[in-house]
């Protein structure tokens, strides 16, 4: 909502020298939230002043286009003029060259001085045109910012001015007037207008308020059987409401609907946000912007018989001011008469009944319309008007006769009209709300001791009548304020009025606990880890396609993954929950080197859907009420599981090359090691096998596995069809490990390794076996051989070629064997690496190296 200070200094204190930003911070103390300031001097400044044209002489040049070279006087006759500048005469005529052709010698209009400045940042200056040096510019509504007229300038006597030679056409115009803008929320509809705004704001500065809409109530008419005939139906009752609550009409005849539009109703409407159209119409939305009571008028002479009030019938039409034919629907509210529909209640008239130049006499229609109606006819018309944002939020029902009073005194005060003495105004009575206030409620619900004198006091000044009871207050609500329903919402005015900021706040203290629990300390861990070891976290959507989960969640091609899939997806291709990280982080991948980045590890720490038998629950509990253990152990099993997975992509190379060193890329060995890293820090020892996944490298992949052999994940190169799909770097590399079940699988707190002072003895071990037995499992036989003395083993070596049979591999492992209590003999040693090649020989056949 716009305000425009010249309009609200009508009714209400504001000081001469209050800027719009003034006016903002009065009202945010009352909760109208600032939007914006409106000031047309931000873009026009300079001498614009009224001139006259002495002489105007039309000449045709060779690009065929004939201008007006004109000469026009810009101070009175006789003086001298007082601006200086560069261009400007000190004779007070101007000589310039114009290309309009609506005006004549003798008209009076708006000069735009050298040194003058018009919206988009267009300064005038002299400068020689068409063969002479014009000095200034006649100018248009459009260049003047005011209107979209560009086929002609503005002639100031077509807006019923005769202003006198050199005077200020801004201060004319209305342009040095500005306007603060205020967001008004859905609930307080009595905002949406002067006179609420103007409420406010007395309520804002602790001054009085006098409700200028009373005046025109008080001056209106009673209702008499003069009046046009008028029936209210409501055929389709909605939500027990009644389409309408109140229909006021008033005619006005001999209207002159060309007459011209006041520039003061002009540019406040202009400043408001309205753009001017004609006088009749300008004075509708006047009305509306003042009052808040939307108002309508028709042309009477093309209203026939009776107007009825109702709900549509199916099959209905309706074409609209806007020219569109609307196809009605029950529940639309309509203005009808004899020959049919001719309105769409409160939002828009229909075209058969439109005021046009031609219209002598107007009938004016003020009405109270069903909230709720109106919104859902708005916007299933997409139509949403100034009229329907207010009807929406709800009208006063004791306002149409003051702005049908305020809308006849305009027509009769501009457009030479005459009042009709005929006065229509149907009600259906309404009972006031009244609520029932308890003495402590206020102080309970605000934490704020407020006297009962205050709180009288201050549901008086915003319009409630109050009654003082045994227990309390009984609160009579005003007609303007259908928000007041409740003792909350009388809290709420009060701690508004008397100030939020004096509302006193203490912080609670947080409750003693236990911290993290060792899993979230661990992930933390985890997540410290792998950002210490140089990657970089990021966060994905949880929202893919069911192919990705396919893909990236069964290492088998063409397997088909039970989803979890949303009910309203924001995209149609991404409707299902990740059941793997890699989905995600793949396109964060793919947004990074599209923006440049060469060399990338990145990783995400996040929830997984997986899930069950069974997806949702077959009936959901009622608001308000705690369900029963049953309902919510039948809603449990009905969410899928949700374990942490860690996931990380590795691309590009470790470092640039530099002198001396090339750039090593990444590889699968990079990808294993941040899974071991997250291993290590839970204390877990991780088994890792030869794997195949469909969306890794067919013998780059390496398969993560618990103690107990339970698969947690996978690790290595992803698979180049794969790479050349997704259009990602060659040997990009990934790893996934599901960590809630690495967190389970540890036996207990992670332990650190005694340091034993007696030396260690070392031997190496070359066995030979049948190529395809994973390394890993010629390890872990060794080491369950070899018994407790074996402090460490690995692998150092895998030779195949001369000296080692076809189909067989040497593989060579160096063992570290020490004793907590002594120091070992090379027999112990040897007896400690003999009975670990035994194991290793029962198990794969395997046959030491000589």
């Amino acid at each position: 909502m716009r305000i425009p200070l010249s309009w609200l200094r009508e009714f209400a204190p504001v000081p001469a020298d209050a800027s719009a930003e003034d006016v903002l911070a009065t009202l945010v103390k009352v909760g109208l939230e600032e939007e914006d300031v409106h000031r047309p001097t931000d873009e026009i400044s300079g001498p614009i002043v009224v001139g006259q044209v002495l002489s105007l002489e039309p000449e045709t040049h060779s690009n065929g286009k004939t201008v007006n070279w004109c000469q026009v006087r810009v101070v009175p006759e006789g003086q001298t003029q007082t601006l200086t500048g560069k261009g400007i005469e000190e004779s007070g005529v101007q000589g310039i060259i114009c290309g309009a052709h609506n005006f004549k010698v003798g008209d009076k209009v708006v000069v735009t001085l050298p040194g003058a400045v018009l919206p988009g940042n267009f300064t005038i200056t002299a400068r020689k045109t068409y063969g002479h040096k014009s000095a200034g510019m006649i100018a248009s509504t459009r260049e003047l910012g005011i209107g979209e007229d560009h086929g002609g300038i503005l002639v100031l006597s077509t807006l019923g001015l005769d202003p006198e030679l050199g005077s200020d056409a801004l201060e004319l115009l209305g342009l040095h007037d500005e306007a603060a803008e205020v967001n008004v929320t859905p609930d307080r509809g009595y905002a949406f207008s002067i006179r609420g705004i103007a409420r406010e704001y007395a309520h804002a500065t602790g001054t009085s308020f006098n409700d200028f809409v009373l005046e025109y109530g008080a001056r209106a008419p009673k209702a008499n059987s003069e009046g046009i005939s008028v029936r209210l139906e409501d055929s389709t009752p909605i939500h027990d409401n009644p389409a309408t609550v109140r229909f006021t009409m008033r005619q006005v005849n001999g209207v002159d609907a060309t007459a011209p539009v006041p520039t003061w109703m002009a540019s406040r409407l202009r400043l408001a946000g309205v753009r001017s159209i004609s006088l009749p119409v300008d004075i509708s939305n006047y009305v509306m912007l003042e009052t808040g009571q939307p108002l309508h008028f028709y042309d009477a002479d093309k209203v026939q018989g009776e107007i009825v009030v109702r709900r549509a019938v199916a099959g209905e039409k309706l074409t609209t001011l806007d020219g569109v034919e609307r196809d009605l629907h029950p529940e639309d509210i309509v203005i009808t008469d004899d020959s049919g529909v001719i309105g769409l209640a409160g939002v828009m008239g229909g075209a058969s009944t439109e005021v046009t130049t031609e219209t002598k006499n107007i009938l004016i229609e003020a009405a109270r319309f069903d909230e709720v109606s109106i919104a859902r006819t708005a916007r299933r018309h997409k139509l949403i008007s100034e009229a329907s944002k207010r009807f929406e939020r709800g009208v006063d029902t004791k306002l149409q006769p003051a702005a049908a009073q305020r809308a006849v005194e305009l027509l009769v005060e501009l457009a030479a009209g005459v009042a009709d003495a005929g006065v229509t105004d149907v009600v259906i009575s309404r009972e006031p709300v009244v609520i029932d206030l308890p003495r402590d409620y206020v102080a309970n619900r605000i934490g704020v001791e407020y006297s009962p004198e205050q709180i009288v006091s201050t549901l008086t000044e915003i319009g409630c009548e109050v009654e003082v009871t045994a227990t309390g207050y009984t609160v009579k609500a005003p007609s303007w304020r259908n928000d007041l329903l409740a003792p909350e919402d009388l809290a709420e005015e009060i701690a508004r009025l008397d100030g939020y900021e004096n509302i006193p706040y203490t912080l609670p203290v947080a409750p003693a606990g236990h911290g993290y629990t060792p899993e979230q300390a661990a992930r933390r861990r985890a997540a410290n880890a792998l950002a210490a070891a140089g990657l970089t976290e990021v966060f994905a959507y949880p929202f893919v396609s069911e192919e990705a989960n396919n893909l990236w969640s069964s290492p088998t091609a063409g397997e088909k993954v039970n989803s979890v899939r949303l009910a309203n997806p924001i995209s149609s291709a991404e409707g299902w929950l990740r059941r793997s990280l890699l989905p995600g982080l793949t396109e964060v991948l793919q947004r990074n080197l599209s923006r440049g980045f060469k060399n990338l590890k990145i990783f995400e720490a996040g929830r997984v859907f997986i899930p069950g038998e069974r997806q949702g629950s077959a009936s959901i509990p009622p608001l308000g009420e705690r369900p029963s253990d049953e309902v919510l152990a039948d809603l449990n099993a009905g969410i899928p599981e949700q374990p942490v997975y860690f996931s990380g992509l590795f691309a590009g190379a470790e470092h640039e090359p530099m002198p001396g060193t090339q750039a090593r890329a990444y590889d699968w060995r990079d990808a294993l090691d941040a899974a071991r890293l997250i291993a290590d820090v839970l204390g877990v020892e991780i088994v890792i096998a030869q794997g195949i996944h469909q969306a890794f490298h067919p013998g780059r992949t390496a398969q993560l596995r618990t103690q107990d052999g339970q698969t947690i994940g996978y690790a290595g190169e992803l698979h180049p069809k794969l790479l050349q799909t997704e259009n990602l770097p060659e040997r990009t590399c990934a790893f996934e490990v599901n960590f809630t079940e690495l967190f389970a699988s540890r036996s207990g707190v992670p332990q650190a390794s005694p340091i034993y002072g007696y030396p260690a003895a070392t031997q190496d071990v070359a066995l030979v076996i049948d190529e395809n037995i994973p390394a890993s499992e010629v390890a872990q036989a060794l080491r369950d051989g070899a018994g407790e003395l074996l402090e460490d083993l690995r692998v150092f070596d895998d030779y195949r070629g001369q000296g080692v049979e076809s189909g067989k591999k040497s593989l060579a492992f160096a063992m570290r064997f020490r004793a907590p209590d002594r120091t070992l003999t090379a027999e112990e040693a040897s007896a400690s690496r003999e009975a670990a090649v035994a194991v290793a020989a029962e198990r794969f056949g395997a046959v030491a190296r000589v």
